[in-house]
């Protein structure tokens, strides 16, 4: 049986993103799930994948300089940039070779009149590769959002706020694949016995530690087998999450025996971290917006060995000891993770989502008990979500105070986007 070809695949993943309102990623996910590809192989179509999906301005870029802006059949226009970025971003794939696998996959696929034009263009560009680099390298600080491949109004607002050397520095992260994090799970296991298991099987990692982690709590994983096979996974002795989400639930600080509500809780990663707090004891009730989402929380409470939460939706008026709203959002601090996410977010989003926002706030208002803590997130970069919202909430509110507010920022802090802040109620 013949082999699939990765680079078929990633052209294959990339049409069926024009036509269908998937993400990018569950289609990968789909295509590879197909099997036919050796592990170098399915390294190669996601980076290819992804990184066509980043960098897609930029390669707009490249195409229109060889065609004079003229429209290219969305397939053709593909397979161009999937030639275009193995010449330019992957350096270990030798220039005719991504000439020559471009134009015969062109071939393949019903392009045959037009390999003439795509080895044209391809070629065009191995003979001024040099140049063409130094060109894109100017594009960075002429032109940011083609430069760094991301929308203009994301790029205007950020540089108005941070300025042009840290909007850089955020930009680049987000073309960046992000490190993968791992939280150790204090209900099943600790440290010393996760780490040996780790080296017996294959895992490479490094401890990390911020100030709200604290030591021997997260491990970067450097390099590792499948991480779903490995016995450490199954017996749930880690949960894999970006530090930056843990801000939220330290400032929440369950304890034993309260009860808590997590209301937007899927797919599970705050809610197995409250229980690790609560050392398993109290209540926890777990809500999403998506009801049909709860089933990755149950399934991660089971991994976990987490037996304190519960389903349900909140009745009862000023039930609840704490409160954590992490709430849907523009999802401008996680963008590194989410590759298609930059061109589908919206300016006008912001207000929507801001209402949203403002509702779960209200819903919560009157579920905390009085002396309550009411904890608000988003992995957001901006203030309209964040630091406005908690301010309109409060404004409304007056038996709430503001205790803490803090902005995570990927460019200084080393991890994802998030905001948090604690209110407490007065009683």
């Amino acid at each position: 049986m013949k082999s699939e070809n990765p680079r078929e695949i990633a052209a294959r993943v990339l049409r069926r993103r024009g036509q269908e309102a998937d993400y990018t990623e569950k289609l990968l996910e789909t295509e590879l799930g197909r099997g036919g590809l050796s592990p170098v192989d399915r390294a190669l179509c996601q980076e290819l994948v992804y990184g066509m999906v980043r960098w897609q301005a930029t390669l707009d870029w490249l195409v229109a300089r060889k065609t004079g802006n003229r429209e290219q059949n969305s397939a053709l226009r593909i397979l161009l940039h999937l030639g275009l970025y193995q010449l330019f971003w992957l350096q270990r794939i030798p220039n005719h070779a991504a000439v020559h696998e471009t134009v015969e996959l062109g071939k393949r696929l019903g392009f045959g009149a037009q390999a003439g034009f795509l080895n044209a263009v391809l070629r065009g560009y191995t003979r001024e590769r040099e140049a063409t680099v130094s060109e894109l390298e100017k594009l960075k600080k002429s032109d940011p959002a083609i430069g760094y491949s991301h929308p203009a109004w994301l790029v205007e607002r950020w540089t108005a706020r941070w300025g042009a050397e840290k909007t850089a520095q955020l930009l680049q992260g987000n073309n960046t694949p992000p490190p993968l994090y791992a939280r150790l799970n204090l209900l099943k296991t600790d440290a010393a016995k996760l780490t040996e298991a780790w080296n017996n099987e294959g895992v490479q990692f490094t401890e990390r530690k911020w100030d709200w982690t604290g030591a021997n709590s997260v491990f970067e994983l450097l390099s590792h087998p499948p991480l779903a096979q490995n016995e450490s996974f199954k017996s749930g002795w880690f949960y894999v999450q970006d530090p930056s989400t843990l801000l939220a639930v330290n400032e929440l600080g369950a304890r034993p025996g309260e009860t808590v509500l997590d209301l937007c809780a899927a797919p599970g990663g705050k809610t197995v971290y409250i229980a690790q707090q609560m050392k398993n004891t109290g209540r926890i009730v777990a809500c999403d917006n998506q009801p049909a989402r709860l089933e990755l929380v149950r399934e991660n409470c089971v991994r976990l060995g987490v037996t304190c939460v519960e389903y349900s939706q909140p009745a009862t008026p000023a039930s609840f000891d704490r409160i954590l709203v992490d709430a849907p959002c523009s999802n401008t601090g996680v963008l590194r993770r989410r590759v298609d996410l930059r061109w589908r977010i919206k300016p006008d989003e912001l207000t929507r989502l801001r209402r949203t926002q403002l509702a779960l706030l209200e819903q919560c208002s009157g579920l905390v008990k009085p002396g309550g803590t009411l904890v608000y997130s988003t992995c957001s970069l901006e203030p309209e979500e964040n630091e406005s919202v908690t301010t309109e909430f409060l404004e409304a509110h007056r038996d709430f105070t503001l205790e803490q507010q803090r902005q995570l920022l990927p460019f200084e802090d080393g991890v994802d986007g998030a905001y948090v802040a604690r209110l407490r109620k007065s009683g």
